[in-house]
């Protein structure tokens, strides 16, 4: 029961008006404040309907405030009563035995009273400490309530998240093993509808084939003859010629016949074609002949009926036409016997080029109509072919794709294999009663437990010393340290990248002036600045200088050698410089050794 509740609980019993209407959830705002909240619980735990007045002491309360009369309160009312206590006993008619009595009976009610009040006293500082420890103890109990209700509820999600995916895993499998299952079916069950193209019956396919297999040869055996073949592969540019009717034709002796026949007939034709031509020629000649003569005649008769001529002269022309007459004769015989049978001939042979040519325009039909008919028959062929082919096809990529899930479904049943396993092992180490939940939870690492010990190392470290025994306390402060080292390693990663950054702003400011410096504010780069040429100008000629100065050092130095390598007292002008800078004492030394010899010399010189 929530704290709410229970305040209204008191309510009610105190006889609170419209208690039934209030509900408990709305006061326990005033429970979480620190302030209210063991004034509401001792009101809760300590109030009852004893403590509260009836009407007729509350009329009696109110009608005494308003007679004006003084209300004695708390020193006052004491100090009253003690008086009417006092004077009780003086007014007392009791005898002093009795009153000795009763005064012993006082003291020893006193002690007594005295002895209550610190057990009253001993028990409310127990009761008040058993109260703050049930309070402790019922914030704990919420909070594990809590937490409790918070795992149950993950939980539950978790495991009706996971009968979903098994219900799912469940259903795919049924529909996977109905669709590679057996064709049995159950009576009164319809068969499932089919899913994969084997499961197709192809006995309506191939029957339809098979019916279009025996129409199409029956439209071939109704449509070509069996010579049909030689014919079209005979059609060949050799036999698109004229054949001469004299020379026998080489060929087959199936065909020998049909050629001799048409050469017997295109000989008649030409013969008769001939004599036909023989014969208009004569009468087209004679035709002429008599059209000359009669103009001829009509033209002299004219002439002589003009003129007159002589008989001399009509004689020497009749000569000279005979003579003319013999040699037209003679080139009319020879043309009839020379020239137009030959001509006559050739026309003759001109004569089977129509009937050649309407042969083999027939020829060429029949072959355009059976062309056609044996490309409708090709493409019938062909598109039987591509069905084919295409079932074909569909059924090795069915089967590739049959492989392949084959393939998957036993890794499948292999890893549900291995974690089937590792499920059995974790099970059975959970069974191992060393494992399982205890009464009384240990402070100390079971030294079975490896994972916690492994966990233990890995924050420890490797540098520490091992202990004897391994506390969680241990691993929680190993574990504190831990997070206040990654706290520390992030901070410092955050200070370096802020230097980072900075260094990186400092960069690009250092980018940009050089930018601005070498662009100056366009887009054509300034190798040059005269600024920058004077300074290098400036420092060309410093290190000319120095150049020009460190030749003359050297030069001096190098005389100064040879000096030194000629003369022995520059030498020793050197040395004692070398002493002078850097030992002092030992220069000293030298100094009065030569003093010494000098004053012996001039001794010497005196004496």
């Amino acid at each position: 029961m929530s704290c709410g509740n229970e305040f209204v609980e008191t309510l009610k019993k105190i006889g609170y008006p419209k208690s039934d209407n209030l509900n408990g959830e709305d006061f326990d705002w005033l429970f979480e404040t620190v302030e209210n909240k063991p004034f509401l619980e001792w009101f809760c735990r300590n109030v009852n309907e004893q403590h509260v007045l009836t009407e007729k002491e509350l009329q009696a309360f109110s009608t005494l405030q308003k007679s004006g009369q003084p209300i004695l309160e708390e020193q006052a009312l004491d100090e009253v009563l003690k008086t009417c206590k006092t004077s009780d006993l003086k007014t007392s008619t009791l005898e002093g035995i009795e009153l000795e009595k009763l005064e012993t009976e006082l003291q020893a009610l006193q002690k007594l009273k005295n002895l209550k009040i610190q057990r009253r006293n001993k028990f409310q500082l127990i009761a008040s400490a058993n109260s703050h420890r049930s309070l402790q103890l019922n914030a704990k109990e919420e909070e594990v309530t809590k937490n409790l209700k918070e795992s149950q509820g993950f939980l539950n999600a978790v495991n009706t998240k996971i009968t979903n995916q098994l219900q799912d895993l469940i259903d795919g499998v049924g529909k996977l093993t109905s669709f590679f299952g057996c064709s049995e079916t159950k009576q009164g069950t319809t068969p499932p509808p089919p899913v994969f193209l084997s499961q197709l019956a192809l006995e309506k396919y191939l029957s339809q084939e098979g019916q279009s297999t025996v129409a199409l040869t029956l439209y071939t055996k109704k449509h070509f003859f069996p010579g049909i073949q030689e014919l079209v592969e005979s059609s060949n540019e050799e036999n698109f010629q004229l054949f001469d009717i004299q020379t026998p034709s080489i060929c087959d002796d199936d065909a020998n016949e049909s050629h001799e026949e048409r050469r017997l007939e295109m000989a008649r034709l030409q013969l008769a074609y001939v004599c036909a031509q023989h014969q208009l020629i004569q009468l087209k000649a004679n035709k002429c002949s008599l059209q000359s003569c009669i103009k001829w005649a009509e033209e002299n008769l004219q002439t002589l009926a003009s003129k007159a001529i002589g008989k001399e002269d009509l004689e020497a022309k009749i000569s000279s036409f005979s003579s003319e007459i013999l040699k037209l004769e003679e080139q009319i015989a020879q043309l009839n016997n020379k020239t137009l049978p030959a001509v006559v001939k050739e026309n003759a042979q001109l004569l089977n080029m129509p009937v050649v040519k309407g042969d083999f325009d027939l020829q060429l039909a029949k072959q355009d109509y059976y062309t056609s008919r044996q490309e409708l028959v090709l493409n019938q062929l062909i598109k039987q072919k591509a069905s084919f082919e295409l079932l074909q096809l569909a059924y090795e990529i069915e089967l590739r794709k049959h492989r392949d899930t084959h393939r998957q479904l036993e890794s499948l049943t292999q890893e549900l294999s291995q974690s089937n396993s590792v499920l059995h092992q974790r099970l059975e180490m959970l069974a191992d009663p060393s494992i399982s939940q205890q009464t009384h939870p240990r402070n100390t690492i079971d030294t079975k437990d490896c994972s916690t010990h492994r966990l233990y190392q890995l924050l420890e470290g490797e540098d520490k010393k091992q202990e004897l025994f391994r506390t969680y306390e241990g691993l929680e402060e190993v574990a504190q340290k831990l997070k206040q080292n990654v706290s520390s390693v992030r901070d410092q990663l955050a200070i370096a990248a802020q230097e980072h950054s900075l260094f990186l702003s400092k960069l690009n400011n250092g980018v940009d002036m050089l930018y601005d410096t070498l662009y100056r504010g366009g887009n054509q780069l300034w190798l040059s600045d005269q600024e920058l040429k004077e300074q290098f100008h400036q420092v060309d000629s410093h290190l000319k200088k120095l150049n020009h100065l460190l030749m003359d050092i050297l030069s001096n130095v190098k005389a100064k050698r040879r000096i030194l390598a000629t003369d022995k007292l520059c030498q020793m002008e050197r040395e004692l410089y070398v002493y002078f800078f850097k030992d002092k004492e030992y220069l000293k030394n030298i100094v009065e050794k030569l003093e010494h010899q000098l004053k012996i010399t001039t001794i010497g010189l005196e004496d």
